[in-house]
């Protein structure tokens, strides 16, 4: 899906419909979206490539480090993100630049995706990273660390630690997470419709 298909996506997240109406109520009045955007328009640069790109994609840059340290967050404009993405609330969420998230996600305030190091005996560092797939839902302050899974449609309660694969259609909660309940449908608000490019 191309930049703008996803921007679009993740508009539709926020106002429940898409089009540039809908994509100027965000970035005046929605802090939290501000991020997406210029993650969205950063890549879309890097995508792009030559030095026109690079040399425009540098005010977007600082644009996006403004944007998040007006939202509270710390967010990667790396982090690879499929499209309809929705940022709820936003204050402390702190996602790692090695995560990977897919479409139709949302994330909570305080939520943390972060890397974990493991150090080998010969001082080796290896650094894992978060896998989050469609449709998931992470809740307030979860913490999801290292490099797990987090299956489609699952959703992570407020406060949980992941640190193992969570199965699709799951919910998880507690300090280690555990399954409390299989199959659950996912809780995706205004999902985004995902066309393909």
């Amino acid at each position: 899906m191309d930049a703008w298909s996803s921007l679009q996506a993740d508009v539709h997240r926020v106002r429940g419909r898409s089009g540039v109406g809908p994509l100027l109520w965000c970035l005046l009045n929605a802090r939290n979206f501000r991020p997406i955007l210029t993650l969205r328009v950063c890549q879309a640069l890097r995508a792009r490539g030559g030095l026109a790109a690079r040399l425009a994609a540098l005010p977007v840059k600082l644009l996006h480090r403004l944007f998040c340290w007006m939202a509270a967050i710390d967010f990667s404009h790396e982090t690879a993100v499929g499209p309809g993405l929705c940022i709820t609330h936003g204050w402390g969420l702190v996602v790692s630049p090695g995560a990977t998230l897919g479409a139709n996600c949302t994330l909570f305030h305080g939520a943390t995706l972060g890397r974990k190091d493991d150090i080998d005996d010969d001082g080796t560092r290896r650094s894992s990273y978060p896998v989050i797939e469609d449709e998931v839902w992470i809740g307030a302050h979860a913490v999801v660390i290292g490099g797990v899974t987090v299956g489609r449609g699952a959703r992570i309660a407020a406060g949980a630690v992941v640190t193992k694969d969570v199965p699709a259609g799951a919910i998880v909660g507690g300090n280690p997470a555990r399954v409390l309940r299989e199959g659950a449908v996912p809780d995706v608000y205004n999902r985004a419709p995902l066309r393909a490019p």
